[in-house]
């Protein structure tokens, strides 16, 4: 049976989907007949979209990642924004991925599949609902992507955060039934793997545990999380104008690259050298670690200042996109590890994390010779020792060690800022991300003006930039 479902379509529709695309309708206003399998692809892409477009690299700016130079972007920087400025954020998270994630599940019911493919969908839907939860609050739920209700209902950041919960828990559930997997090449990530899917939803458990300060959730469904790098939720890319890495697209293709660089802050942490950094002072690397191999991947200088490498590394043509990924599942295990079971616990954590790095990690243009990330011991967090050299207790050195490992692994995505926020008060152990301008860091994306313009039951009064979500109340 086929199914009638409004498709929406965006300028980036990348290699591995193009062919299950073609022909279909461009038209959102016009709706078209099609099978699942085509509406799980345009998902996929749209979630893409969510998780490496303009939202990350918004979230990037009020986490200290980017430092915008002109044009919107500096007003971004400078916190001057609008609701019309998440407009089209808000679209690519419900019109986009949201709808479709729940038109592919109903048209594969339809259609006769159950399990995985069920499971697929809704993992899809449970990542855009959760950085949009994490980004605006309280947002549409249970009545989001449901064309039929025009006005959906806004539910509490925390209620959504336990929908999110028990969604991945059933998406867990439908794909361990192994039947039902989607036809080859309409998943564009595992083609249709329930293993490695499972993994992806059980560090986004992880993930919105870590969002609740759920240490102890956090740290048990890290356990059942991405065990390798293979099973990374990754996006992958190609070499035309429209199916490139949407960083390349910024940096490398678009006029916009002009405004936007890396903050001095951000690109000081790993420049190893004088010549390359803004601030010598704050290179993270010592006697163990050597961070020019993560730097030559992650960024290089160009007409306009440090930007991300659009040639071999983070920001490279066909380099995949990256959105739930084996390093961030060590390093919620280390956190979550070091916040409920202790020093050791912790370190150990790191130390795997670690070990991953030395042997390249997630760089694919590693030299090895540039590369040092020997393990830890816990003579290194001692006050005096090579990680705490500034009088801390051996806990808040370490917990400051894994918070920055975060805050470097995580840049191009809007977990950074998820971070940011959730430790601002741990004044001894946060990255210490200064505001650009005043004295408060931005705490939120805002509704966006075709949202109050049309659904009545947007918040009111309407949160402010700087007011926290509740979660981080």
């Amino acid at each position: 049976m086929k199914k009638i479902i409004i498709l929406f379509f965006f300028g980036a529709i990348f290699s591995a989907c193009s062919n299950l695309v073609d022909g279909l309708n461009e038209n959102p206003n016009s709706p078209t007949t099609t099978s699942y399998q085509y509406i799980l692809t345009g998902a996929q892409v749209s979630n893409t979209i969510v998780q490496t477009g303009e939202i990350a690299r918004k979230a990037g700016i009020f986490c200290g990642y980017y430092t915008g130079i002109d044009r919107q972007h500096l007003g971004f920087s400078e916190y001057a924004v609008t609701t019309s400025d998440f407009d089209s954020q808000w679209n690519d998270v419900y019109a986009g991925t949201v709808v479709n994630a729940r038109a592919a599940e109903e048209a594969a019911k339809e259609e006769g599949l159950d399990g995985v493919t069920i499971g697929i969908a809704q993992v899809v839907r449970a990542i855009a609902l959760g950085t949009a939860t994490s980004l605006w609050g309280d947002i549409p739920f249970s009545e989001a992507g449901q064309i039929s209700v025009e006005n959906p209902a806004f539910e509490g950041q925390l209620d959504v955060y336990d929908q999110l919960q028990a969604l991945l828990d059933q998406a867990i559930n439908n794909l361990s039934l192994g039947t039902g997997r989607p036809a080859s090449g309409a998943d564009i990530h595992f083609d249709g793997d329930p293993a490695a899917w499972t993994e992806v939803a059980y560090t986004l458990k992880a993930r919105y545990y870590m969002h609740t300060k759920q240490y102890s959730e956090a740290y048990n469904a890290a356990q059942n999380g991405i065990s390798l790098s293979a099973n990374n939720l990754a996006t992958p890319h190609g070499t035309a104008d429209d199916n490139s890495n949407l960083n390349y697209q910024f940096f490398a293709v678009e006029v916009r690259q002009a405004d936007l660089i890396t903050s001095d802050f951000m690109a000081s942490l790993v420049a190893p050298t004088a010549d390359l950094s803004p601030n010598i002072d704050n290179y993270r690397g010592n006697a163990k670690t050597n961070e020019t191999a993560r730097y030559n991947y992650l960024f290089n200088i160009t007409s306009f200042g440090t930007q991300p490498n659009t040639s071999d590394g983070f920001a490279a043509q066909e380099a995949s996109a990256q959105m739930v990924t084996y390093a961030e599942n060590l390093l919620i295990l280390a956190e979550a590890g070091f916040r409920t079971q202790g020093f050791d616990t912790g370190l150990g954590h790191l130390n795997e994390f670690r070990a991953y790095m030395a042997t390249g990690g997630y760089m694919t243009n590693a030299d090895m010779t540039n590369i040092q990330y020997d393990p830890y011991g816990a003579s290194d967090f001692e006050n005096g020792g090579i990680e705490n050299m500034d009088g801390l207790s051996a806990d808040d050195a370490l917990l400051r060690e894994i918070l920055e490992e975060r805050y470097i692994t995580l840049f191009g995505t809007a977990e950074g800022f998820c971070d940011t926020r959730r430790t601002e008060q741990e004044t001894n152990v946060r990255v210490p991300i200064m505001p650009n301008t005043g004295s408060l860091l931005p705490q939120r994306f805002l509704y966006p003006t075709t949202e109050i313009d049309r659904n009545i039951n947007v918040p009111n009064p309407i949160p402010d930039f700087f007011d926290p979500t509740p979660v981080n109340q």
